[in-house]
């Protein structure tokens, strides 16, 4: 894929795979957002993923669609590092575009809760409380974009 249908392509898709390094490669799913230069995510403050990425910010981010039959697919492999973010405004700017891609599309309220917060929470409770470390993936070393058809 070209750079173009490439960053349509991470724009028009919410979740990915990311790959932490450790004793064995451990990989977990992540909601994003994509604002046309990073790609940003929202991690609750607990769990092996923090731990790992203390250790080592070096990951891969993976973003994939396909039809069933894989008559028809598409993927993209980043590798990178995620920094944590730490302005106020950019976590804002960030936390403000989560809640519009909730929205957008009707996502369950069970997902509050791989957000460290509760399904019963309002979408507006991501911006007001810090339950949740906000991530961006920077200095990416290498992008593979492949797609079928």
């Amino acid at each position: 894929m070209s750079k173009v249908e490439y960053d349509e392509f991470i724009d028009e898709q919410y979740l990915s795979r990311i790959a932490f390094k450790g004793d064995y490669p451990y990989i977990a799913p992540f909601l994003y957002v994509f604002d046309g230069n990073f790609i940003y995510f929202l991690s609750t403050k607990y769990g092996k993923k923090v731990e790992l990425l203390r250790e080592d910010p070096q990951v891969a981010v993976e973003i994939e669609d396909y039809e069933s039959d894989m008559s028809n697919y598409r993927f993209v492999t980043l590798r990178g590092q995620i920094n944590e973010v730490d302005d106020e405004g950019e976590k804002l700017k960030v936390k403000e575009m989560f809640v519009n891609m909730i929205r957008k599309n009707n996502l369950s309220p069970n997902i509050m809760a791989a957000l460290g917060h509760s399904p019963e929470d309002p979408l507006e409770s991501l911006l007001k409380e810090e339950r949740c470390f906000v991530w961006k993936l920077v200095d990416v070393k290498e992008i593979v974009a492949l797609k079928g058809s």
